[in-house]
């Protein structure tokens, strides 16, 4: 299995108010694609975060495996979500893939 961690850091000209609805769409349209992409065996986004946190949204997914992964970041119905929902908004991404 594979782990499939991303920390976003969302653009400073949003509103707080912005930046909920925007967290809300990034959570709505990335948890949906469990049942959309084949290989996702886990995934959640996270948007409550401490105020020690240097990120605004995280995504924590497993995959069966580095083949799944990579099927995945060029799944259509994935980068719908990502060209859509969650790159306009975004100034900062970092990732970190491990094998669980």
């Amino acid at each position: 299995m594979v782990r499939h961690v991303i920390v976003w850091s969302l653009k400073d000209e949003y509103s707080n108010e912005e930046k909920e609805t925007i967290k809300a769409g990034i959570k709505a349209g990335l948890e949906s694609l469990k049942e959309k992409v084949p290989g996702i065996m886990q995934i959640r986004v996270l948007t409550d975060r401490l105020a020690s946190s240097s990120g605004d949204v995280m995504l924590d997914s497993v995959f069966e495996d580095e083949k799944a992964l990579k099927e995945y970041s060029v799944h259509p119905a994935h980068v719908e979500v990502a060209n859509s929902k969650v790159r306009p908004f975004v100034k900062i991404r970092s990732s970190f893939d491990y094998e669980v």
